[in-house]
């Protein structure tokens, strides 16, 4: 009698056969998502696509805009899509950490005992919304880097576990305005993307102003729920990616950096280029992409598409780029000409 291993041939076979099958039941389901997210949000496909490629590779997105394009209406319609708790934080000049996070508070039991007890802030949520994160100090802007890292907080000593999944869908308004505070480059490192958010096109902006001015408004329908969002972040790990599209994306990142690469431009222009975690979030980004698409694995056409949202924050231009009018968006293409 044989017995199939691991490593057989039939083993091989049947294992890629339930990956495909069950890719292609979360591309079905991604599609319905993406209907329910349209009769709310008109136009933005792009915008849609890479939070929902951020949510499925388990990440946090921080989309950048002017205000009143939608990016608040956006990320409560995925709490609703994706069937998970969430929350709303609209980030001022004067919140502070612990309207975040939580605080402890002294109670007396009615024996006289006194103890501490740890009320939990907005942050215990399975969808965060931070709204204009960037009109907070950068004390409190910093609240949430072990939460996004992490996917705990520690609170005088004690550490307390984020619900699963744990997202942070932070929105921010463009720096030149007034009242806002940059954020620490730590930071952004931990989202994901940065996904840039402009204005509609004509059509989608005309039924938005048919639409939303009646008497009723369409409303989106969860698809998802917090554990088959989880299983489908699970699922993309197991995309397999080719060594040409694993090397594709290393070389791409290195090649950021201005101490390792060979482009003059970026040796010229860029004063400190993308870290490590720029190539993993590259390379979950990529197999998320494929699965939304319905395929078996990721080719050089993700990497184009995704590289600006992934390395646009985790790249800084020195004074003399600045200078010569040289933008983020100028170097990352130059970094994705050889793909192209």
């Amino acid at each position: 009698m044989e017995i199939d291993n691991p490593m057989s041939p039939r083993a091989a076979d049947a294992e890629a056969n339930r990956l495909a099958g069950e890719i292609e039941t979360l591309g079905a389901k991604v599609s319905a998502a993406r209907e329910n997210i349209a009769r709310v949000i008109f136009g933005q496909q792009e915008i849609v696509e890479q939070t929902l490629i951020t949510l499925l590779s388990g990440g946090h997105a921080l989309l950048v805009g002017v205000p009143g394009l939608g990016k608040t209406k956006l990320v409560e319609t995925l709490g609703t899509v994706l069937g998970l708790d969430e929350r709303r934080v609209q980030f001022t000049p004067d919140l502070m950490p612990a309207d975040i996070l939580g605080s402890e508070v002294l109670e007396e039991s009615d024996t006289g005992k006194r103890s501490f007890r740890f009320i939990k802030g907005p942050v215990f949520c399975q969808l965060l919304m931070a709204d204009e994160i960037n009109r907070a100090s950068p004390r409190t802007q910093s609240a949430l880097l072990q939460a996004m890292q992490e996917r705990r907080v520690s609170v005088a000593g004690h550490y307390h576990a984020l619900p699963k999944p744990f997202h942070v869908l932070a929105t921010q308004n463009p720096l030149e305005q007034e009242g806002t505070y940059p954020l620490p480059e730590a930071q952004l490192d931990r989202f994901l993307l940065e996904i840039d958010v402009g204005y509609p096109d004509e059509e989608a902006e005309r039924r938005m102003m048919m639409v939303t001015t009646g008497l009723e408004e369409d409303t989106a329908e969860a698809v998802f729920d917090g554990a088959s969002l989880i299983a489908a972040q699970r699922l993309v790990r197991q995309v397999p990616v080719g060594e040409k599209v694993a090397e594709s994306i290393l070389s791409l990142v290195r090649s950021g950096r201005p101490e390792t690469s060979e482009i003059p431009e970026i040796r010229a222009h860029v004063a400190w280029g993308p870290g490590p975690r720029a190539s993993q979030a590259l390379m979950l980004a990529c197999r998320a992409r494929a699965v939304m698409d319905g395929r078996l694995a990721p080719s050089t056409d993700d990497i184009v598409a995704l590289a600006g949202p992934v390395l646009r924050h985790r790249m800084a231009l020195n004074f003399a780029a600045r200078a010569e009018g040289v933008t983020i968006e100028q170097i990352v293409q130059r970094l994705v000409e050889p793909l192209i």
